[in-house]
């Protein structure tokens, strides 16, 4: 069995997963995506959750990524320490059968402060190996849960993660703001106006009740807050992140939905940015790791 033959690469979540069948040729073939997470799973239900992957895209060797190598998923994959690249993902693979494979995520202590991931190393690395990203630059990767990443030599060696997706879902659906924060998030006027208030103002919990305040006194629209909040949210997110110094260009990978929101944000702090497809990563990276294994 060779993987360069022919795989299924999967990025399974929390609540979501995204299989792709790659052909022997490096191309995806065939794709799903659906809400099967890892907390859908029964307890003991994963052989069958594999098996219906299979059904779905044939029957080839899976490699999956993401949180189903954490405790709650099929088999623990435990953190690989920064500095990490390719060879030590490939190095701690953990194998539930012969022809299924569990990517480990990454883990970094020091400066006083610990940090974990899972599946975002598989499109940092990803990036890297295509020459999408500079191996000596920095790395943003937006998401529930985002990840500011310093690379070198092609590995990631720090990475520090901000809550903001989650922050910003939370906000929606559980506090005084929910009744504003219903208009869909465009990366305009209001969004650059809040990021830039928030990339010069390191007040963010004070700084988020103006958005109510704004309203209720005439000084801003109803219809703008949304996008108002998720600028002060981002850009407190892209003050964090560029407080590491470096003169290197800014690359976001990860959902154009959000790279726009992120590359956006960062331009308002004066810094050159790149936008990256993060699926696209991913199966570069996916691919990458099928070489090693043989």
């Amino acid at each position: 069995m060779r993987w360069t033959e022919g795989l299924i690469a999967v990025d399974w979540g929390t609540t979501n997963r995204r299989a792709y069948r790659i052909d022997a040729n490096g191309n995806c073939a065939d794709e799903f995506e659906d809400g099967k997470g890892v907390m859908s799973v029964a307890a003991g239900g994963f052989p069958e959750a594999v098996a219906e992957i299979r059904r779905r895209l044939g029957d080839l060797p899976l490699l999956l990524a993401g949180m189903v190598g954490s405790n709650r998923g099929w088999k623990e994959a435990p953190y690989v320490p920064c500095p990490a690249g390719m060879d030590e993902l490939v190095k701690a693979l953990v194998w539930p059968g012969e022809r299924e494979a569990i990517v480990p995520g990454v883990s970094f202590i020091g400066n006083g402060r610990a940090d974990v991931m899972r599946g975002e190393e598989v499109q940092l690395l990803g990036a890297v190996a295509a020459g999408s990203v500079d191996p000596m630059g920095m790395v943003c990767h937006p998401g529930t849960h985002n990840k500011w990443v310093t690379l070198r030599h092609g590995k990631i060696a720090e990475f520090r993660t901000v809550m903001t997706g989650e922050l910003f879902s939370l906000l929606k659906d559980h506090s005084i703001l929910s009744d504003l924060l219903q208009e869909h998030v465009e990366a305009g006027d209001a969004f650059k106006e809040g990021a830039r208030y928030a990339l010069n103002d390191d007040a963010l919990s004070a700084d988020l009740f103006m958005v109510r305040a704004r309203v209720l006194l005439g000084q801003a629209k109803k219809e703008d807050a949304t996008s108002y909040a998720s600028g002060l949210l981002i850009g407190s997110d892209v003050r964090i992140g560029l407080a590491t110094p470096t003169s290197a260009q800014i690359h976001v990978v990860g959902r154009p939905e959000l790279t726009r929101l992120y590359a956006a944000a960062v331009a308002e702090a004066g810094r050159d940015v790149v936008e990256i497809d993060g699926e696209k990563c991913f199966l570069a990276g996916i691919q990458e790791i099928a070489k090693r294994i043989g």
